[in-house]
């Protein structure tokens, strides 16, 4: 058996009798001070423990969402109809998808960006409109010219109203005359308007007619309209919400429409012409000229372009009289990040985020009226960032989030003006990296400072203490 002085003689901490201790006023005073240092040293050292310690790298991507990239918007457009919006999509690789409609909706605005009804359906439209061969035929005039005070009295004395919104220098509005006309002809010899008095077809020309063509949110030539009289549904000059006619414009089947229109019509009441049980080719005319535009496309990771212009096959533009002027309520590239994830982040890594919508709530508005064929351009350049933590020696991605800087200007055009956001992605990316911490490294910090702070207290006592008993000698030594 081990005896226990034996035990005893490797104890570090032997003991001195307190008999044999002084207490000084010196010694408490410093060991006050040492206590409130370590206090302080402790509370620094747990801080920094609590303390998220990141790492930043440049690396090249290694993106793990695929080869497409998400672009996500919200613009409004105040001048701009929501009948002949079109979203398209190109890249450096030969992409060109035009129109794009499964993942974007309209909605018609005023011009001060306020909706105006629900969201604007598009109808399908046919690729090939069918026109017809009387081009070298005499001309004849069959249908009504109109202006701004013959309008309105045509529009509430005939059940059904079509008109033909056109422009002479237009192609397509030089196309459709003839067969226009000579349809015109044949349904006032069939349908009498002073007899029947149930359609007529007009015509006006946008070119002489600017604020009636403006009135109607005209941008696109030609546009065929059709008005029904009924009771007032619009305050603006009491006129019942029309539609646009997008079938073929030859006459056999312009014909075959109008009777379609005048058929549910009874000849002896002449009733509202408010139900429409025709099927023609037509769909809800825009009630205001503008248009908001929301939702999202995906584009390859390579340099491309997001264009937002009028677009039609059968249609002409004025390019003078477009404005592509526009309010970006939103626009991010990448998966939509929700709030409180971001604002997570955000306490941990306070600068992130900060360009992941650099363009939201801006404004780019062509006030230069007198300047015409203005195209509105930005050139955005997307990087990457991705956040990561390691917790049980795993990494965990916790973000991933595509920041942009923007470029933006207004230039002038020979062709059609429109709103064009080219865009470039790096090939590199950010990386922020969660250094974790150890907490046995916190433990043995936490005992360096409690030594530490002891020892050194220790060594000013075992000074101070001894310094004053020197002093005390030598006062004595001058007594005596």
């Amino acid at each position: 058996m081990i005896s226990s002085s034996k035990i005893k003689s490797v104890d570090f901490y032997r003991k001195i009798p307190r008999d044999l201790t002084e207490a000084s006023l010196s010694g408490a005073g410093l060991s006050i001070v040492a206590a409130l240092a370590m206090m302080f040293l402790f509370g620094m050292e747990l801080s920094n423990y609590l303390t998220v310690s990141t790492s930043t790298s440049v690396i090249v991507d290694k993106s793990s969402d695929g080869e497409f990239l998400r672009i996500d918007f919200n613009i409004s457009f105040p001048a701009l109809s929501c009948e002949f919006a079109s979203v398209d999509v190109s890249d450096v690789l030969g992409t060109n998808r035009l129109n794009i409609t499964k993942t974007i909706r309209k909605f018609s605005i005023d011009p001060h960006l306020r909706p105006t009804g629900a969201e604007f359906h598009a109808e399908p439209v046919p690729h090939f409109i069918k026109h017809g061969d009387e081009v070298d035929e005499e001309s004849v005039e069959g249908s009504v010219p109109l202006n701004g005070v013959s309008f309105d009295k045509l529009s509430h004395q005939y059940p059904i109203l079509v008109v033909n919104f056109y422009a002479p220098w237009c192609y397509w509005s030089n196309r459709l005359k003839p067969s226009w006309d000579k349809a015109a002809k044949i349904i006032k010899e069939r349908y009498d308007p002073e007899i029947d008095g149930r359609i007529l077809l007009s015509k006006v020309d946008c070119t002489e007619e600017v604020d009636l063509c403006r009135r109607h949110h005209i941008q696109g030539y030609p546009s065929i309209r059709i008005f029904r009289k009924g009771s007032d549904l619009r305050e603006d000059h009491g006129h019942h919400d029309h539609e646009s006619y997008y079938g073929d414009r030859d006459t056999e089947s312009l014909v075959k429409t109008m009777e379609e229109l005048v058929a549910p019509i009874p000849l002896e009441s002449q009733k509202l012409a408010l139900e429409d049980k025709s099927n023609i080719t037509k769909r809800p005319a825009p009630k205001t000229g503008g248009c908001r535009i929301e939702g999202y496309v995906r584009v390859k990771k390579v340099p491309g372009n997001l264009i937002i212009s009028a677009r039609s096959a059968a249609h002409s533009f004025d390019a003078s009289q477009m404005n592509m002027s526009h309010v970006i309520s939103h626009l991010s590239f990448g998966k939509t990040i929700s709030p409180r994830v971001l604002s997570d982040v955000k306490r941990l890594i306070p600068y992130i985020g900060r360009s992941h919508d650099r363009l939201n709530g801006r404004s780019f508005i062509n006030h230069r009226e007198l300047d015409a064929n203005v195209t509105i351009e930005h050139y955005l350049q997307i990087v990457k960032t991705e956040v990561v933590t390691r917790r049980s020696s795993r990494e965990h991605t916790l973000i991933e989030e595509y920041e942009y800087t923007a470029h933006s200007s207004l230039a002038q055009s020979i062709y059609i003006p429109v709103t064009k956001f080219h865009f470039e992605l790096s090939p590199m990316q950010v990386l922020i990296t969660e250094n974790p911490k150890s907490f046995s490294h916190f433990i043995t910090n936490v005992c360096a400072i409690i030594g530490g702070v002891f020892t050194v207290a220790g060594i000013l006592d075992s000074i101070l203490h001894n310094t004053i008993r020197l002093m005390k000698k030598v006062e004595l030594g001058k007594n005596f």
